[in-house]
């Protein structure tokens, strides 16, 4: 009789990417962001316990969706130790069906940001790129970092802009610092212009200012938005009628965890009326797939 092949093995693949996760470890909440995490908790209402990192894997996985985690590194601008590279990489290793890593690099570092991003992208195997020009203080059209954005666009991984208004520092007298003009999205639109080859992504909604990033997005093929952040019920209707027309193949999801997590996240989106299978598909699935080449994670 003849021997009976075995069958290949099922590979399902994820329901969704969430194009937005922070660590919720000490490195992050009581290291990274140790000042700024108190008024984070007031601003979304909730106490965000440190937690260790096979606790989310479990929970995306139990989702079955993937997370993009974000490393960080504010440390000219706020003398506070970074969420390494090294950090991110090797969680993304210990649970690749469930995680893709961004780098990120302090912009004031200069030729070591440079060759640092080089180092994640190429030998730590990150997918992108992560900045937050409010709390990094810096303005992304600034042509002193335009080296920098040539090499992320040589590598050819997409980077990710904070926009909008901002939980760090929230509700505190100053701000904590924290200036808001740095996170408009016009002066993403420069970059876009001078970098047509690079892929960006603006994270948040971008309120204040955005109707301003919608135009962008519209004028821009490489400019892309995630959603993280704001629960989908709050995100400004502007933004949501473009999401299920016009700029249905821009917009992505993203939760913003653990300051909102993916299971609240998901269910608001699902209770949202108006937008299609297909349409939903791809806001939560189909977009970060294209951008991230996810048939080529391992």
């Amino acid at each position: 009789m003849p021997e009976t092949m075995p069958a290949e093995p099922t590979i399902t693949m994820p329901l969704a990417i969430d194009m937005h996760v922070h660590l919720p470890t000490a490195s992050f909440l009581d290291g990274a962001i140790k000042p700024y995490a108190k008024p984070a908790e007031a601003f979304f209402h909730h106490a965000v316990p440190i937690r260790e990192m096979d606790t989310v894997a479990r929970l995306y996985e139990e989702m079955n969706i993937m997370g993009v985690l974000l490393a960080w590194d504010a440390e000219t601008a706020t003398g506070l130790p970074p969420l390494t590279n090294d950090e991110v990489a090797a969680v993304v290793n210990a649970y690749p069906r469930q995680f893709i890593g961004f780098a990120c690099v302090d912009p004031w570092k200069g030729q070591h940001a440079i060759a640092e991003m080089q180092r994640a992208i190429t030998e730590l195997g990150l997918k992108g790129a992560k900045f937050h020009p409010g709390v990094q203080a810096f303005y992304p059209n600034d042509a002193r970092f335009y080296r920098l954005y040539e090499t992320i666009a040589e590598l050819g991984v997409p980077a990710l802009f904070h926009t909008g208004t901002n939980a760090l520092g929230a509700g505190v007298p100053g701000g904590m610092g924290v200036k808001l003009d740095y996170t408009r999205p016009i002066y993403l639109d420069h970059v876009a212009a001078d970098f047509p080859q690079l892929t960006i992504i603006g994270a948040h909604p971008a309120w204040p200012w955005h109707e301003e990033m919608l135009a962008i997005i519209g004028h821009k093929a490489n400019v892309f938005m995630d959603l993280s952040g704001w629960s989908p019920k709050y995100i400004p209707k502007a933004i949501m009628d473009e999401a299920r027309t016009r700029l249905q193949d821009r917009i992505l999801f993203g939760s913003d965890y653990p300051f909102i997590t993916p299971d609240r996240w998901l269910a608001d989106f699902g209770k949202l009326e108006g937008f299609s299978d297909q349409v939903r598909h791809k806001i939560l699935y189909a977009n970060a797939a294209r951008i991230l080449g996810i048939d080529s994670i391992g």
